[in-house]
């Protein structure tokens, strides 16, 4: 139990930290990012430039898109109505972001476990494409603990859930092309 109780205090530490950032460059990047990812505009946008590219674009596109809407699924439509976990206290975060924060469970991170997932899908299709779509990932998941949306640990588990679901679909897609082939 006393482990529990360190990572906990662990996981509070960090978020505070975190959240107490005064750097010019993460108030002003980090919104935006995580502006363009609300509703996986941003991810949608990267699919899109994708395919554009060419048929590797194209299948990394869709092992993307199709790696995102499992992790979207898992995230948001189970974990967050499994475990109700209340978003860090609003008197942690020193600035004016935290008015901005859902009213949801904030177990597991949503943006995270999509971006990672989108990010991820991709990199086993176009490891170039895939470390592009890694940095606003990572942005966004760094964005969710500085506004106060989420613990660190809601980020590492979407994270988590967003690196499952990558590979339960780049599984996925290798069966099916063997059983058509």
């Amino acid at each position: 139990m006393r482990v529990l109780t360190d990572l906990r205090d662990d996981d509070h530490r960090l978020a505070r930290w975190v959240a107490s950032w005064r750097s010019d460059c993460a108030r002003r990047a980090l919104p935006a990012v995580e502006e363009a990812a609300q509703h996986t505009k941003l991810w949608w946008g990267a699919a899109g430039v994708l395919y554009a590219t060419g048929p590797r674009g194209r299948r990394a596109a869709a092992a993307g898109l199709a790696s995102m809407a499992v992790a979207e699924v898992v995230s948001n439509g189970v974990l967050k109505h499994m475990w109700h976990r209340r978003r860090p206290p609003k008197e942690w975060i020193s600035h004016e972001e935290v008015h901005d924060r859902p009213d949801s469970s904030s177990f597991p991170s949503g943006h995270t476990s999509a971006g990672v997932a989108f990010s991820a899908a991709v990199a086993a299709v176009w490891p170039w494409a895939g470390a592009v779509c890694a940095v606003p990932a990572a942005m966004v998941a760094a964005e969710r603990v500085h506004t106060g949306a989420h613990y660190p640990s809601d980020v590492v588990a979407g994270a988590a859930i967003g690196l499952t679901a990558a590979a339960f679909v780049h599984r996925a897609l290798h069966r099916a092309i063997r059983l058509l082939r």
